[in-house]
């Protein structure tokens, strides 16, 4: 019998000074047997750092064909690709030709340093592409937020982001391990 995915409800109250982008999105996540929360709340970090009423979460782990998030145009034209974790060149070379923005969040500690160190000098040729790492304890404190009903408000001033609950709040400087050209 097929594990079913767990379905997440979350509310992120965004404030993006950089952008000028304010808005309130209500997303309903669901979380792939197999992912973690630490994975799934990345999603959530990804979605809130580039926000826009035409992302959307794709059908992610369930299918190679499509990255974690993306943003299509009214004539289906793929906007922005957003990965998520490690993905090999191939992938990497397929996102860059089919969108007009690829962004990566690497995570996973000593293995994402790993993975850059090897796949670095392979990326460079890509001006549409970006890749942002992650740090452990990030991912980690991100992971301790998730709820099945979760109300988040993230706010993005000057390349620093806060995400907070309730009882938590998250400060994170993106740190960019490469930008486009």
């Amino acid at each position: 019998m097929a594990l079913k995915a767990t379905i997440f409800k979350a509310e992120i109250n965004i404030a993006d000074m950089d952008r000028h982008y304010y808005a309130t999105h209500t997303l309903t996540i669901a979380r792939h047997p197999s992912e973690t929360d630490e994975r799934m709340m990345l999603r959530l970090l990804a979605f809130a750092m580039k926000a826009d009423k035409d992302l959307r979460f794709s059908k992610g782990l369930s299918t190679e064909k499509e990255p974690e998030l993306w943003q299509k145009s009214l004539t289906d034209e793929i906007l922005l690709w957003i990965e998520l974790g490690q993905p090999d060149e191939k992938r990497i070379r397929k996102a860059c030709h089919q969108a007009r923005k690829v962004i990566i969040y690497c995570y996973g500690g000593r293995s994402a340093e790993i993975w850059w160190d090897a796949i670095k000098p392979q990326l460079k040729r890509f001006d549409n592409l970006t890749v942002i790492h992650v740090p452990s304890e990030i991912s980690q404190a991100l992971a301790n937020m998730a709820a099945r009903t979760m109300q988040l408000n993230v706010s993005i001033d000057d390349g620093q982001v806060s995400i907070s609950d309730k009882s938590t709040t998250v400060c994170y400087e993106p740190e960019r391990w490469l930008k486009p050209n």
